[in-house]
């Protein structure tokens, strides 16, 4: 991987501590982390943006440990980028963090605008995989091949390509990638560094090489998938479709593990397809970023500390999201179950985002046309 070369210098004391993004220098020169709380003190309030309604609680949490005020605002992806750009563009600064923006648009338009930052505290960094440091992926949002527990025993698919075959016609379930274009980006990704895998696939399933019109086994792949008719739903019908008991036919999905908990609060019969070729799933990354014109660098750099803990992530790691830093673990009781198949899903490499920023809008077009009832 190829990530932008912004890395941590150092900090300087001017009165309060301010920290510096120096190219190519690294995070863990003197990083004390007092006093970043001590300058963090004195600065305003901050606004967190995030795509989780947790991240109320989460700011609630920080204020009371540090003495810093922070509010969680709810804010989809694509709005964060968005308000991000806007408030840049005006000078006046809301968002002074974001958490899980659009990384397309971070990759694409914010990183290289210079409208955010990514910055890593020193004290982390050495638990912080180098793929996962620029930008600093804070926490990961698994997508994951489900099916229903409670109609079968084991997960009835074994590969993606049987998904295209007409037992599972209109009996899919997924995110409408026209709103949630992490899903056009997923099959960016697995056409840029994933598509021997995709070939193989076929071939494991068949017992021939794929032959096919199309430019890439990933083409061909979405192309037969969209053929298929899947259901393109909201993320709540999507986890309903395939999990709610008492089905006589209930359908395959592919999901976030953060519905998992509704086999605990809701009776669904969610399952993790396990050992699905090529891949269980995916995993989204989300960025933890802070707005360049924010007044309060020092409480924005302490916010993104606090997420990297356990205290900090740990109402996001109870939905199976995965942080990235290492020494964390998931919760025993986390409902999917998603810590035994960390390494079967495919990875997001966040370098070539901008390329998938750049072709979601073909990648949405080709669905569209391949798309059949």
């Amino acid at each position: 991987m190829k990530p932008l070369k912004k890395q941590l210098a150092g900090f300087a004391a001017v009165g309060a501590i301010t920290f510096a993004f120096v190219a190519g220098a690294s995070a863990q020169e003197k990083f004390d982390l007092d006093a970043l709380v001590a300058a963090a003190k004195g600065e305003a309030p901050i606004t967190v943006y995030a795509v989780t309604g947790k991240i109320v609680d989460t700011a609630k949490a920080f204020t009371e440990k540090y003495g810093v005020q922070a509010t969680g605002k709810k804010v989809n992806e694509a709005t964060q980028a968005d308000l991000m750009i806007r408030e840049s563009q005006s000078g006046k600064v809301i968002g002074d963090v974001s958490l899980a923006m659009d990384v397309g648009s971070a990759m694409a338009q914010l990183l290289p605008e210079g409208i955010v930052e990514s910055w890593v505290p020193g004290d982390i960094e050495p638990d912080i995989a180098d793929a996962s440091r620029n930008p600093l992926v804070v926490v990961s949002d698994p997508q994951v091949w489900t099916y229903n527990t409670e109609k079968y025993k084991s997960c009835p698919v074994k590969n993606i390509w049987e998904l295209t075959e007409p037992k599972w016609k209109g009996k899919v379930a997924m995110l409408d990638l026209f709103e949630k274009p992490l899903y056009a980006d997923w099959f960016n990704q697995l056409e840029t560094h994933h598509d021997a895998e995709i070939a193989k696939a076929y071939e494991d399933l068949y017992g021939k090489k794929l032959e096919t019109d199309q430019p890439s086994a990933t083409a061909a792949w979405v192309k037969a998938y969209a053929g298929n008719a899947p259901l393109l739903a909201d993320s709540t019908a999507v986890a309903d479709a395939a999990g709610a008991p008492g089905q006589a036919e209930p359908f395959m999905a592919i999901t976030a593990t953060a519905k998992y908990r509704e086999n605990v609060t809701g009776g669904l019969k969610l399952g993790i397809c396990e050992g699905i070729e090529p891949f269980v799933g995916f995993s989204y990354p989300g960025f933890g970023l802070i707005a360049k014109g924010t007044k309060s660098p020092n409480a924005a750099k302490l916010f993104i500390h606090y997420l990297l803990t356990e205290e900090g992530i740990a109402n996001q790691t109870v939905d199976g999201k995965l942080p990235s830093n290492g020494k964390i673990a998931l919760p025993d009781d986390e409902p999917s179950g998603i810590a035994k198949h960390r390494d079967s899903l495919m990875l997001f490499d966040s370098s070539t985002a901008a390329d998938d920023f750049d072709k979601r809008q073909d990648w949405q077009d080709f669905w569209r046309v391949n798309y059949k009832k």
